[in-house]
């Protein structure tokens, strides 16, 4: 198996030696960051397989590294920061982050997140791979490239971050059932994530924004009383 590669963007050196230590111990490989910049620069020179983020940067915020990062490249992000306002943390969730943690934190407890992610990375990927096709085709002009885990529509590239795409490749693979908001955040963020309900309303509310037509009926459905669904004609 191919080793995981992390990047840690943290300027606290204390912080960045004890996780280094620790991540490396597990197996990992690891790449340090002090600077929001330096950590934008690492992630296209050595494209990791997961990000730990720092809130508090010095010349910029989490926040923006992280909307940068899911935008532009499909990396899980773990947000690590001092700050334990819970609008901070759905803040960091809905910008694309997959987990967020507290400090001071343990660091088993780190790794057990870390390694969580990838094992629900991991399973997303096996059930996907049961299916054959590479390219699913929504409508007349939306495809779901899962080679490039990327969205077109009507040949250009769409920029929806890293759980927008998970969220409407899970509803694509699922064509027409109807999952309520607290599936869909077990389903696709996971059983532990600790934000609510209200981060599936505002990504839905953002693939629309970027998916739908002004004319056509909406990608996702809404089914008043119960959540969500896609139904629309499904070609692979």
């Amino acid at each position: 198996m191919r080793q995981k590669h992390i990047l840690i963007i943290e300027d606290e050196e204390s912080i960045r030696d004890i996780l280094t230590y620790a991540l490396r111990k597990e197996g990992f490989a690891v790449t340090e960051a002090k600077t929001g910049g330096e950590g934008l620069a690492e992630l296209e020179r050595c494209r990791p397989d997961l990000v730990l983020l720092d809130l508090m940067l010095p010349d910029m915020s989490g926040f923006d590294v992280c909307k940068r990062l899911s935008t532009l490249l499909k990396i899980p992000v773990i947000m690590i920061t001092a700050k334990s306002d819970m609008v901070d943390k759905v803040l960091g969730m809905e910008l694309g982050a997959d987990d967020y943690m507290t400090k001071p934190f343990d660091i088993r407890e780190v790794i057990a997140r870390i390694r969580a992610i990838f094992r629900r990375i991991e399973q997303i990927s096996e059930s996907l791979d049961m299916q054959s096709f590479d390219v699913i085709k929504l409508g007349a002009n939306i495809e779901i490239r899962k080679d490039e885990r990327e969205v077109w529509k009507q040949g250009e590239k769409t920029g929806l971050t890293n759980k927008e795409y998970d969220l409407l490749l899970f509803l694509a693979h699922n064509n027409r059932r109807v999952f309520t908001r607290s599936e869909l955040l077990d389903r696709v963020w996971g059983f532990d994530f600790p934000g609510d309900t209200r981060t599936v309303d505002i990504h839905v509310q953002r693939i629309r924004k970027k998916l739908d037509s002004r004319q056509g009926a909406s990608v996702i459905e809404t089914v008043f009383g119960v959540g969500y669904k896609l139904d629309t004609q499904v070609r692979t």
